[in-house]
């Protein structure tokens, strides 16, 4: 019997305004009971959440993930660095284009994958002057103006 589909969708939506996403690569993640209830409930958050690698493995920091509200049992930090599970390419991949300057690893999405298992969309990133910023705006606004007429 296939499970039923989830809307769980929680996006960054700072990431695309600061950030040029240059690859994106689906993350799974390791988490305790109690949070991937909360994620399921929809009590998380991506904002200010960042990717950083410590042993040669890959961490997402900031992410919060709110206490699930029904019991006590198994209580979680909030604001706990969270381990990503990619493959050994994808890792040394990332490694070594965090290497360089100007690059980064955001998370942009956290989402229910079909299998039931929580996944966060990552990207590789260089951030946008100001003026980025700007053209980024101007045509956003461009879009907008086509799609009424």
């Amino acid at each position: 019997m296939p499970k039923a589909k989830s809307n769980v969708e929680i996006k960054n939506r700072r990431a695309s305004f600061d950030y040029e996403f240059l690859d994106s690569y689906v993350a799974g993640i390791v988490l305790t009971g109690t949070e991937i209830k909360s994620i399921r409930a929809g009590k998380a958050s991506l904002v200010d959440a960042f990717c950083y690698f410590n042993n040669g493995e890959l961490y997402v920091k900031n992410m919060h993930v709110a206490d699930y509200h029904w019991g006590s049992w198994g209580k979680h930090d909030p604001r706990r660095d969270r381990k990503l599970l990619l493959k050994k390419k994808e890792l040394a991949k990332l490694r070594r284009a965090v290497k360089e300057k100007g690059l980064t690893v955001v998370a942009v999405k956290l989402f229910i994958a079909d299998n039931g298992y929580a996944k966060l969309l990552i990207a590789l990133a260089r951030g946008k002057k100001e003026y980025d910023k700007r053209q980024s705006i101007k045509e956003k606004d461009l879009r907008r103006e086509m799609e009424r007429f």
